[in-house]
Order: structure tokens, then C-alpha cells, then sequence
């Protein structure tokens, strides 16, 4: 059975109680006084709360002796801290709570490195790596469950009042929800991060730039749930409240269609995949290297270096153009001879340039066009086309610039020159 500590009529003094005063012709006595019947009253509620207290105090793990010590140095201290303010706490109960807060959440640190600890050597025995990535994210969660869970079981040597306790237990509970639903956030990103970096992932990389927007979604929707359920944890009417936001969001979603149809535009650019995170793409005049595809819009960093937002739902609409998207790269190029060329200076500027690039180790085997393209009226016009087996632009820059310099090698060899735009004028002069 469970200890029961024997109630002695309290005397009302000042927000607090005498247990000494037993007197009941004493001024401050009440519990016996006739003609007083607030005071009876009040005496009667203290003797049922320091009741309902005392068994409560063994389930909290404090022992009858304990409980009985720790009220007996409570009476003992002066008036001052015994005086009642507003929210049904006294003095000394408001002084305690914020160290109390602060001493939990001391204890919620220690113990939440104890249990990283704890959980980083059983999860080291794994081949796994997500569940180490899930731990590594755990500390600030893990804190604030050991710090509720550490103010939970110190909240009854305060003593609160029924109302304050009720309203400690609700705080304490919407913080585990908090918590857990923290928990499920930090979830998301170690599987974003588990996913894209999986083989399914690289064997299917258009896909793979739909895991951040799926992680922004997964986390919206856990914020909602959360949102939902730390209503109904403080006591609201949640039903009364869905109802509400039903309304609302009809009447939100008429006024933020360019908002919805930029959301939905996000998810045309991640189905189709037009372009990657990272890709160098030309948007109408906008040429630039893909940042960030978001829901609203996607952000592109410019040759420049400036940073430009453009909305997905006008995105979905323009002329789009990948560079990365290539598999090799082009050369192509028009050099001008001087009329004064001959016929056999000609054909041996086309062989000495189709020699060049086919001499070449990085060149694609297909689609190499030399020939003469038209008689222009100041240059004979060769055209000269090639694919090389690259994707880096900047490899491709030091290839064009060793073919182009070898070209007018080539040219100067023949005994030819470059033409540039020229125009003779011969003026006849008229006989007298």
C-alpha cells in the first residue's frame, strides 16, 4: 500500500499555510473558527490539494518522508515568498521555475550526449549508414525530449496548484510533439540524402533532382500534421478548426493562383526535366548555370555572376536550352582566302585543314565537313565543321585555339593569305 501522509487542519495566511497554528481563537486559525465560512472553505480546499499532492508524490518517485521534509522547509520560510501572484502560483514557486527550466535543460544536454554516444556504438556494429546519418542529426531533438521528460518528473517538488499542473503537463506534452515530429523532419532529409546517393539514383539522374523538391514537400506536410496536432495537444477543438482552414484554403487558393501555378510549374520542370540542378542553360536572353529549383522558382547564377529568379509557372512557358545536355561538342568556323588564291593553293589549304582535325585524338569520327563554300566578294569562303569527343567547355576552348592557330599555319603554308572585307573601285575617266 501506498504511504498516506495524515492532513492537519492548515491555517490561511498571506498565500500560504501554518501548520503550527492549531489555536483556534488565534486570529490567523480558520479551520475551526465559527462565523467564517470562506475561510472553512479554503482551509478545506488546502487540506484536499496538500491530499491530492501527497498521492501523487509516490508515483513521481517521492517518498512520504521526502514529501513531508520538503513541506515542512516550505513552511518555514518568510511571508514574502509565500505571497500568492497572479496564475495560482506564489512567489517562490515563480522564482524556481525559470532555474528549474534551466537545470532540465542542463541535464537534457548531458543526457542527450549520453545517448548519442550510446546510439553511435550500436549503430557502428551495422553495415548501414543511414541509421549513423539519423543519429548524427538526433542532438537537438534528443535535447529537448530529455529536458521535458527531466521537468516532467521535477515539476511536483514545486507543489503546483491543480490549474498550473494541468496547464505544466499540457506544455510538456505539445513539446513531445514538437519533438517527434522534429524527429520525423530530420528523418526526411537523411532519405533524401540516402536517396540521392543511391545507385537508382545514378542510374536515373533525371529523376534524381525530384528528391529535393520531394524533401520540401514531405517536410510541408509534416508541418501541417504538426501544426494540427500541437492544437489539439493544448486542449482546442481540432474539427472546429479543419472546418476553418477548409474555408480558408478555397479562399486562399483563389487569391494565390500565380502562387499555385508556380508550385505546379515546379512540378512540370521535375517531371519533364528540361534541366538539372547545376546545368548551364540559356533561357530566352539568360544564359547561366542552374542554383536551385524551388517551389516557387528556379534561380540561375549568370555569366556575370548575378543571381536571377525566374517564376516556374513563366518557366514552363519559355524556349529553354540546355548546354549540358550535350554529348560533344561543335567547331565551326569560316575562313575568308584572298581572292588572289589559285585553284591548286585551295584544294591544298582544304586537305591541310581536313588532315588537321582528323589528326586529332579527341575528334568524333562523324560529321567533319572542309569544303569550299561560296565565292564571297572579298574572300573565297571555306567552311569548316567538326564534332569533338568532349563536355567540358573549357577543354573544348584549348582545342579550338590549337586548331585555329594550326589553320593559318596551313593557310601561310600554301602561299595564301586571310582576306579581310575588301572593295576596289576602278574610275574610268571620261575621253575629252
Amino acid at each position: 500500500m501506498k504511504p498516506t501522509i495524515p492532513v492537519r487542519p492548515y491555517a490561511v495566511r498571506a498565500g500560504g499555510y501554518d501548520p503550527s497554528c492549531g489555536d483556534r481563537s488565534h486570529d490567523r486559525c480558520s479551520a475551526g473558527a465559527p462565523g467564517r465560512p470562506r475561510q472553512r472553505a479554503r482551509a478545506r480546499g488546502t487540506a484536499a490539494l496538500l491530499a491530492a499532492i501527497a498521492a501523487l508524490a509516490p508515483a513521481s518517485g517521492l517518498g512520504a518522508g521526502a514529501t513531508a521534509e520538503h513541506r515542512a522547509l516550505l513552511q518555514r520560510w518568510p511571508d514574502t515568498l509565500q505571497r500568492r501572484l497572479p496564475g495560482g502560483l506564489v512567489l517562490w514557486q515563480w522564482l524556481a521555475l525559470p532555474g528549474l527550466v534551466l537545470a532540465a535543460w542542463g541535464a537534457g544536454w548531458l543526457l542527450s550526449r549520453l545517448s548519442r554516444r550510446l546510439l553511435s556504438r550500436l549503430t557502428r556494429r551495422t553495415t548501414m549508414q543511414w541509421d549513423d546519418a539519423i543519429v548524427a542529426r538526433l542532438g537537438g531533438p534528443l535535447t529537448l525530449a530529455w529536458t521535458l521528460i527531466v521537468l516532467h518528473l521535477a515539476l511536483p517538488w514545486l507543489e503546483l496548484a491543480p490549474p498550473a499542473q494541468g496547464l505544466a503537463h499540457r506544455i510538456t506534452r505539445a513539446g513531445l510533439f514538437v519533438d517527434f515530429f522534429w524527429v520525423l523532419a530530420r528523418a526526411l532529409d537523411v532519405a533524401a540524402e540516402v536517396v540521392a546517393s543511391s545507385r537508382w539514383a545514378q542510374e536515373h539522374p533525371a529523376s534524381r533532382s525530384l528528391v529535393p523538391l520531394g524533401a520540401r514537400l514531405g517536410k510541408l506536410a509534416v508541418l501541417s500534421v504538426a501544426v494540427v496536432a500541437l492544437v489539439s495537444a493544448v486542449g482546442y477543438p481540432v474539427g472546429s478548426l479543419l472546418a476553418g482552414l477548409g474555408i480558408g484554403g478555397l479562399a486562399v487558393a483563389l487569391a494565390g493562383q500565380k502562387t499555385i501555378e508556380n508550385l505546379f510549374g515546379a512540378f512540370s520542370i521535375g517531371a519533364d526535366q528540361p534541366f538539372r540542378q547545376g546545368d548551364v542553360v540559356r533561357i530566352d536572353d539568360v544564359v547561366g548555370t542552374v542554383e536551385a529549383i524551388g517551389l516557387r522558382s528556379t534561380r540561375i547564377r549568370s555569366l556575370d555572376r548575378t543571381l536571377i529568379s525566374i517564376p516556374n509557372g513563366k518557366l514552363a512557358e519559355m524556349r529553354l536550352e540546355s548546354f549540358s545536355a550535350r554529348d560533344r561538342l561543335r567547331l565551326a568556323c569560316t575562313l575568308g582566302l584572298v581572292h588572289g588564291t589559285t585553284a591548286a593553293q585551295l584544294r591544298q589549304v582544304l586537305a591541310g585543314l581536313e588532315a588537321a582535325l582528323c589528326e586529332h585524338p579527341k575528334l568524333w569520327p562523324e560529321g567533319v565537313v572542309v569544303r569550299l563554300k561560296e565565292l564571297g566578294e572579298s574572300a573565297l569562303c571555306v567552311e569548316v565543321m567538326a564534332y569533338f569527343a568532349t563536355v567540358d567547355f573549357a577543354e573544348f576552348q584549348l582545342i579550338r585555339q590549337e586548331l585555329l592557330l594550326r589553320f593559318l599555319e596551313i593557310v601561310q603554308e600554301a602561299g595564301s593569305a586571310l582576306a579581310f572585307p575588301t572593295r576596289t573601285v576602278h574610275l574610268v575617266q571620261p575621253r575629252a
